[in-house]
């Protein structure tokens, strides 16, 4: 493979982690959309993928896996904390969904978030070819577009943010906020989620930087595209799963297991303040408490994905899940019988899948979201057009999915309202919003959206 690479992908994580095998230790290529979506365009070219494996304090050579070559760059544990857990996770985060809690806001996380985007910008400088194209992933790396635009002004630079950003309101709080939104404006495409979001970057770049042009935007000679890209899934792979026969039977077991005559409602997601998972149990407690729906008809799943583990908000969180999750259950519960059942870990997706396949009503109820995933999986699983998304009107799917059952997550009442509604949602109604949310999900995959973003950076 040539030391030069004609496209290089920098984020926060190589497409691959560290496995343990008979004999030592090995790489496997990690699940998730943008792998996916990547895979087979960067093994078309010479291509570098940048981004940390994983471990702190690390330094490992550049190396081949399956056709694209890996160039790990180390973070000390000092950086972990400061730049990943500080800046990126404790400012940049929370401010961008909302402030659904507090951002914080210290120069000691602001320095080593400059000092690491220096780093991968330098990196990607390097291994870049004459005219090469450097594709810049999500909220931890807004600085490496303009780093990069200096090193190497040959390069075509595209940067896609994969969570919200928000209104000016918002963004203003940020100390540092001219120098992020011209660390941006270094790219020659800036891709968001929504269209919200790419309204919302515009009017900021306008405020308070140096810029012209109304949609588009013109900043030191150069013109850079603002366009929304909303990512999505590989369908054809999730509507495989589900008509695996093995997965089915998964299905069917996952029904046994838990009622063969009760509703199954479903939430999957990370265990983050933004997912609003505290308050979909509140709203299915009321639901159990105002007798609208019984221990017999239905059965609440929800699988929390362990998330940053070590910060204390987020042990606050699983503390008060678990605490709900408990009282409802010691109150509606009978012997052998639950109202809700939790599991705190992650699942393989023929599992995930198998969930899919049983549950009548999946709950998608984000504060914030910048897509959400999810949301499009149980919709391209669900092979006989039946069962109801309810889906929260704060995520990025909900642009696309209008067919979906659409709420306020921060009301509770009607969050309760909503889950009434999709578990005595006729089979009729449910078959005619399955088809819609089937239907685009199928024409606009994962790959549509990389070859969307790349058609506009190469244009």
């Amino acid at each position: 493979m040539s030391d030069k690479s004609e496209i290089v992908i920098v984020s926060n994580r190589l497409p691959v982690h560290r496995v343990e095998r008979d004999g030592g230790a090995g790489w496997e290529t990690s699940p998730g959309g943008l792998v996916s979506a990547m895979t087979p365009i960067l093994q078309d070219r010479p291509s570098t993928w940048i981004g940390w494996a994983g471990a702190a304090d690390c330094s490992l050579e550049p190396f081949e896996h399956d056709g694209i070559r890996n160039c790990p760059v180390p973070l000390s544990t000092e950086e972990i904390a400061n730049f990943y857990e500080g800046f990126s996770n404790s400012t940049l985060w929370p401010l961008y969904h909302d402030a659904i809690r507090t951002p914080s806001y210290h120069r000691h996380w602001w320095r080593p978030y400059r000092e690491v985007n220096e780093r991968f910008a330098t990196i990607a400088a390097e291994v870049a070819a004459p005219n090469g194209i450097v594709w810049i992933h999500d909220y931890h790396f807004q600085l490496v577009p303009s780093i990069l635009r200096t090193l190497r002004p040959d390069l075509k630079i595209g940067f896609f943010l994969h969570i919200p950003f928000p209104p000016e309101e918002l963004f203003a709080q940020l100390p540092w906020r001219r120098e992020m939104l011209e660390g941006l404006l270094g790219a020659d495409v800036v891709g968001f989620q929504t269209k919200i979001g790419a309204q919302n970057f515009a009017r900021l770049c306008r405020r308070y930087t140096e810029v012209t042009g109304t949609r588009d935007l013109d900043f030191k000679g150069r013109h850079v595209t603002i366009r929304a890209f909303p990512i999505s899934i590989d369908f054809d792979r999730y509507e495989s799963l589900a008509r695996d026969p093995a997965v089915q039977q998964r299905a069917e077991a996952f029904k046994r297991q838990l009622g063969v005559n009760r509703r199954i409602v479903l939430g999957v997601d990370r265990m983050d303040y933004t997912k609003g998972i505290d308050i979909r149990i509140k709203a299915y407690g009321e639901l159990l408490r105002s007798k609208r729906t019984t221990l017999q008809d239905s059965v609440f799943v929800q699988v929390a994905v362990p998330s940053r583990e070590r910060v204390d908000e987020y042990q606050s969180l699983r503390d008060e899940v678990e605490r709900l999750v408990g009282a409802i259950n010691g109150t509606f519960g009978e012997l052998g019988m639950a109202p809700i059942h939790y599991l705190h870990r992650s699942l393989p997706a023929e599992e995930l899948v198998g969930l899919y396949l049983a549950a009548d009503v999946m709950v998608v109820t984000p504060f914030r979201d910048g897509m959400n995933l999810v949301a499009k999986e149980y919709v391209a699983s669900r092979i006989d057009e039946d069962g109801v998304l309810l889906l929260s009107e704060f995520t990025g799917s909900a642009h696309e999915l209008k067919a979906a059952l659409q709420v306020n997550p921060h009301d509770v009442d009607g969050l309760t309202n909503r889950m009434y509604a999709a578990l005595t949602m006729s089979p009729t109604e449910q078959s005619r919003r399955m088809r819609r949310l089937r239907r685009i999900i199928r024409e606009n995959t994962v790959y549509d959206w990389a070859n969307t973003f790349f058609e506009a950076l190469t244009a």
